[in-house]
């Protein structure tokens, strides 16, 4: 009874607030759009983005209320509103999320309208049958009405406010294709990152032996005691370009990742960084592992980021959470800083963004002025 009581009281609130919207809609909303869409040629090239970006925003909010009601969040696709102000007019105007909000306001003017003059009988249904229920253990009459009324606002809204399949599919494409030149970016990038490895070091730790070695080869028959050391340097030169030509593989795709596991591998990034780091490996060790390529994305996600908590944060401690979720991996680094994260300072965030994005995966960065900063991750795959 009372569970039923607490639902409708929820109702209640919910078309309350629907109802605010309609009236909301119909006192400035129209309006706006009015003048806007009625001044076309003076005053509305300036004030149609202007009203379609407000449109958005409410429809943004209903959007949020109904999913708030529903559980079930509603998508939206918009077109950016860039350039100069005859391109701002035509994509506010042929944006098809656009047409999608006036078609919605339009039917909200209607059946908004129900809701809103309702609101007194909602309130006095809630209180009598509250009573009903409550003093006189009858069974609720009016509190179910309320609650499938929120249901039908709901329902209708979201038929309204979700894009077509057609557009959906269309925002899908265009989000690939940009993917896409991301991915190619990055293993651009990457290409460019090892052959500069190998040029600078293993190559010429390379020239420098053969170099030794020639002259080693001269000064046998006359200076065995030359030829011994250039021989020893030789040799040194041989171990380092080993080292740098491993340092370049770990790059491609670390050796740990395939001896430890992901879990293992982040641990010995942890003890090797410099810093105090809580390892939260979300049980990896156990179970099946991820795919290599969402395994190495994620490493590298953990290096760079406490690689940039060393250089910059100030601090000596940071915090590595690894989880499974129902979409694939999740990937979450902290640090107690000063913040001030910026993608464009070159600090490797955008490499991390396009390396995740390659997989399809979606990368949050906080990180205000004063801290913290947090960098989550969430790669898709199938466990």
């Amino acid at each position: 009874m009372w569970k039923t009581v607490r639902r409708a009281a929820r109702a209640t609130a919910y078309l309350a607030g629907a109802a605010a919207m309609a009236f909301g809609t119909w006192l400035f909303i129209t309006v706006l759009l009015i003048a806007a869409f009625g001044t076309l040629a003076v005053a509305g090239a300036w004030l149609t983005p202007e009203a379609v970006l407000l449109l958005r925003r409410i429809a943004g909010a209903k959007r949020n209320m109904t999913a708030a009601w529903t559980g079930v969040k509603i998508p939206e696709v918009y077109r950016p509103f860039t350039g100069t102000m005859r391109e701002r007019l035509v994509s506010a105007l042929r944006d098809p999320g656009t047409r999608t909000d006036l078609r919605w306001m339009a039917a909200y003017w209607l059946y908004g309208a129900m809701f809103a003059l309702a609101v007194p009988l909602w309130l006095a249904g809630l209180v009598i049958d509250g009573v009903w229920c409550g003093l006189l253990r009858r069974e609720a009459v009016v509190l179910p009405l309320i609650v499938r009324l929120a249901d039908l606002d709901a329902d209708w809204s979201t038929a309204l406010l979700k894009p077509s399949p057609q557009v959906q599919l269309t925002a899908r494409v265009e989000e690939l294709a940009a993917t896409r030149a991301d991915a190619i970016a990055a293993h651009g990038a990457e290409l460019r990152r090892i052959e500069r490895d190998l040029h600078d070091g293993a190559q010429a730790r390379l020239v420098a032996l053969s170099m030794r070695l020639g002259l080693a080869k001269r000064a046998y028959g006359q200076d065995p005691e030359l030829a011994l050391k250039l021989l020893n340097e030789a040799q040194e030169q041989a171990e380092k370009a080993l080292t740098e030509l491993r340092q370049v593989v770990r790059g491609i795709h670390p050796p740990v990742l395939s001896d430890r596991g992901l879990a293992g591998a982040v641990r010995a990034l942890a003890a090797g960084s410099g810093l105090d780091v809580v390892v939260d490996d979300g049980g990896l060790d156990e179970g099946v592992r991820a795919p290599a390529a969402v395994e190495t994305a994620a490493y590298f996600v953990v290096a760079e980021s406490l690689t940039n908590a060393a250089k910059y944060s100030g601090v000596s401690q940071a915090e590595v959470h690894l989880a499974r979720v129902r979409r694939g991996l999740r990937v979450r680094v902290k640090d107690e800083g000063g913040g001030g994260a910026d993608e464009s300072s070159g600090s490797g965030l955008l490499g991390m963004r396009r390396r995740v994005a390659a997989l399809d995966g979606i990368m949050e960065v906080s990180s205000p002025a004063g801290g913290p900063t947090v960098i989550e991750v969430e790669l898709p795959c199938v466990w």
